[in-house]
Formats: C-alpha cells, sequence, structure tokens
C-alpha cells in the first residue's frame, strides 16, 4: 500500500514507468513514515460509525504538496456493518484528489457492496526463488558474507514473505557482518536443534515417558513451544499428503487416520498456547491421550480375537418361485408376519384386498382414501414391501389403488347384526387412535 501510494505521489517517476524514484522528498517522507499525505488507519481499532463519519469530513481536504491524499485502512474486514454502509458513499463518489486502499487478510469477510465498488487486487505468496533472488540484492548491496545454502534456509523460513525474510536477515547482521547454515539454524531453532523426528518416534512406538522426557529436553533449551509443534506439524502434513498421492517423505508407522487425528490434535495445541500458562503442557496433553488411546485399542483388538461361541445359522424359509398369484393362504401369511411389526398396518391390509401381482407389482384395492395414504405413507410402505417380498421370495413393489367397496348383502326379512371379534375391536380402536393423535 506505501507502494501505491509513492507510485501515485512520486515527484519524479518516469512517465509510463509503475516504480517510484524513492529519492524525491514524497517518497523519502512515506519511506520514513511521516509523510502527512498518506493517512494509515487501522481498522481493528477505528471500525465504528464515528470514526467513518471523521473520515468523510477529513477527505474534502486537498493536500497542498501531493497530487493525492491516500487514505490505507487496513484490516478493512473488521469495520462494523454501520460504518461499512456510512463509508459506502465516500467510497462511490470520492474526491478527485483522494485515494483509498483497502488492506484486508480476509476479503470475504467485505461486505459484497463495497467489493463490487473497488479494483481487487490479489496478493499471493512470494515464490522461494524470489525470496532469495531479493536476499541476494540486500547481502550484495550491505557486503554480508554468506553462501547459498544459507540464504535458502532465510527463503524457506520466511514462509513467502519478503518482510520476514528480510527481518531474518536483518537480524543475523546484528550478530556480526558474515554467519553461516549454522548460526541461521539455531537462530531458526531450526530442525536440526528442535529434532523434532525424536518426538515423532516415540509418538509411534508409545512410549509415554520417553516422549514427555523429550519436551522437557526441549523446553530446557530455550525452544520456544509454537516453533517446536509447527515443525511436527510440518513432518506430519507431508506424511499424510504422501499417504494421499502427494510426492513427499511418508511415515510408514502411522495410518492416514492417526496422521488426521495427530495433525488435529496437535493445531489445537498450538492455538492454546497463549491461553496455558505452562508452555509444554498442551503437547503434553496430546502425547498423554495419543499413548493411552493406542494403548487401550489395542487392548481392545485383543478381546476382540478371542473366540467366541459358534452360532448355528438358521436357514430362511425357501422363498416361493414362479408365484403367478397371490391366494387367500400367501394373502393370510403376509397378515400374520405384518401383526407382530405394526398391528395398525394388519388391520389396513385386513380391509383391503389383493387386486393384481404383475412380475414385482402387487396392486391392492382399498376402500377408503385414508387407508389408502396410510398404506403410501413411506415408512408404512417399506414395511410392507420388505415383509410382503420375504414372503413371496422377491423385491416387491406395493402400489394402491381406491376401488369401489363392495355391495353389503342384507336380507328382508332379518337384519343381520355386525359381531366384531376381540381381536377386530382392538385393531379398530388403534386405527382410530393413530387417526386422532395425528
Amino acid at each position: 500500500a506505501r507502494i501505491l501510494a509513492k507510485v501515485v505521489n512520486c515527484e519524479k517517476r518516469r512517465k509510463n514507468s509503475i516504480e517510484p524514484c524513492n529519492k524525491c522528498e514524497q517518497c523519502a517522507l512515506v519511506t520514513k513514515g511521516t509523510n502527512l499525505d498518506v493517512v494509515e488507519l487501522d481498522a481493528a481499532s477505528h471500525r465504528g460509525i464515528d470514526d467513518i463519519r471523521a473520515l468523510r469530513d477529513a477527505v474534502k481536504l486537498a493536500s497542498p504538496k501531493a497530487e493525492k491524499k491516500v487514505y490505507i485502512i487496513d484490516e478493512a474486514h473488521m469495520l462494523t456493518a454501520e460504518a461499512a454502509n456510512a463509508f459506502l458513499k465516500t467510497l462511490e463518489e470520492p474526491p478527485g484528489h483522494v485515494m483509498f486502499i483497502l488492506a484486508t487478510t480476509n476479503p470475504e469477510k467485505l461486505t459484497e457492496t463495497i467489493r463490487s465498488r473497488t479494483t481487487n487486487i490479489l496478493f499471493k505468496k512470494a515464490t522461494l526463488a524470489e525470496i532469495e533472488r531479493q536476499l541476494g540484492r540486500i547481502i550484495s548491496g550491505e557486503k554480508i558474507k554468506t553462501d547459498k545454502e544459507t540464504i535458502n534456509l532465510i527463503a524457506e523460513s520466511s514462509n513467502g514473505d519478503f518482510r520476514e525474510a528480510a527481518k531474518t536477515l536483518e537480524q543475523l547482521v546484528t550478530q556480526g557482518s558474515s554467519f553461516k547454515k549454522d548460526d541461521v539454524e539455531e537462530f531458526l531453532f531450526s530442525r536440526k536443534t528442535l529434532k523434532p523426528e525424536d518426538l515423532i518416534s516415540l509418538l509411534s512406538k508409545r512410549e509415554t515417558k520417553t516422549a514427555l522426557a523429550e519436551v522437557e529436553r526441549v523446553v530446557v533449551q530455550g525452544v520456544p513451544m509454537e516453533n517446536y509443534i509447527e515443525s511436527i506439524l510440518r513432518i506430519l502434513r507431508v506424511a499424510l499428503l504422501a499417504k494421499s498421492g502427494v510426492e513427499g517423505e511418508d511415515l510408514e508407522d502411522f495410518s492416514k487416520t492417526e496422521l488426521v487425528f495427530l495433525l488435529k490434535r496437535f493445531s489445537q495445541a498450538a492455538s492454546e498456547l497463549r491461553e496455558t500458562i505452562i508452555e509444554q503442557l498442551p503437547v503434553e496433553l496430546v502425547i498423554v491421550e495419543w499413548c493411552d488411546n493406542s494403548k487401550k485399542e489395542e487392548k481392545d483388538n485383543s478381546e476382540k480375537k478371542t473366540p467366541l461361541p459358534e452360532i448355528k445359522k438358521i436357514n430362511p424359509p425357501p422363498a416361493r418361485k414362479n408365484l403367478k398369484e397371490v391366494t387367500d393362504e400367501v394373502w393370510k401369511e403376509i397378515l400374520s408376519k405384518v401383526r407382530p411389526i405394526n398391528t395398525s398396518i394388519e388391520a389396513l391390509l385386513r380391509a383391503a384386498r389383493p387386486a393384481n401381482f404383475d412380475g414385482g407389482t402387487l396392486t391392492l384395492d382399498v376402500f377408503y382414501r385414508f387407508h389408502k395414504e396410510r398404506l403410501e405413507d413411506s415408512r408404512h410402505r417399506k414395511i410392507l414391501e420388505e415383509v410382503i417380498g420375504a414372503v413371496l421370495g422377491a423385491p416387491i413393489r406395493v402400489v394402491c389403488t381406491l376401488a369401489e367397496p363392495p355391495a353389503r348383502k342384507i336380507e328382508k326379512k332379518k337384519e343381520a347384526s355386525v359381531v366384531l371379534t376381540e381381536g377386530e375391536d382392538e385393531d379398530i380402536i388403534k386405527v382410530a387412535k393413530e387417526i386422532f393423535e395425528n
């Protein structure tokens, strides 16, 4: 953002060039951080609507010297919804002498209206070669004595950040104008000093006591736990990727599931470092949990291997083959199979009649719309099709059709009385209850 501020206000920038001269008054003031026409605001601490109102008043004043007054709003996604809405009008129609630069590490958190009214520039991490090249320029200009292997180590530790690489180089230079790879490794608490492979090896062997002693050794050496956990996570991550088909060093003593567990737990331990009183405690908890769980699983597996008494296999009744119709005998068997599972369905079926059986489809005639709806309910249909399929010996699809109820025979001389058996009476009561409960 500061480089862009230099570009728009550089007094000696050549035409058709995007590089500032870094020598004029404007560029020099930006470099020193004293340019009054470059205003930096931290949205994390200036996120309210009152701060935005003050900003709207300030942008009305033009700069007496610079061509543009540049406002750099850092962590812009931290603005409140009210502040973002208040800022929107100024952002849509800014004065001609003003430029806004919104910097954020979470662009997806910016409101859609702000994102649609700005030019989005995505900055990617620098490659290893680019950082090495930049470090080489600095080392050459400052006449620092070192070698390519050392420069490569500094570049790797920067995680694609130019500023982090330059900062590491600056701190190393304070110890002398020449340094080697060993000096960098000691400064960065690199793998050579941390020895994360030792702890991972102990974890694979489930050696709780020795693993805890290894953590204590690292603490005594003054190694920050954050660096230690990071080095462990890097090794575990490479191993997980290797098991997923990506080229890298695998850890044969761990399964893919175990690597995922360890990555999650060590990541959680890293986030707990800020709140813990004892720095190494989160790592020690991971070790104890991992080793104890592994021993418990081994015990459970050994118990599972104990031979169980032989269970006699019960063969199901032979399926009916080439069945062309559902006879009364078969229908009664279906009813008897359904009854223990759901008496309500059995009562509804008793009021229905098998109309047609064609291959894998059984058509039932039902005489009331409510019966049809209940039988076609997904749960009831599933029970029906499973039971009927088991009886008929083949997968069955049940279809219900609404039919005219059969005509009753009425004697002229004497009206027949309807007598219900005890079982039928109970079934009708159950169906009635189900109707009114639903």
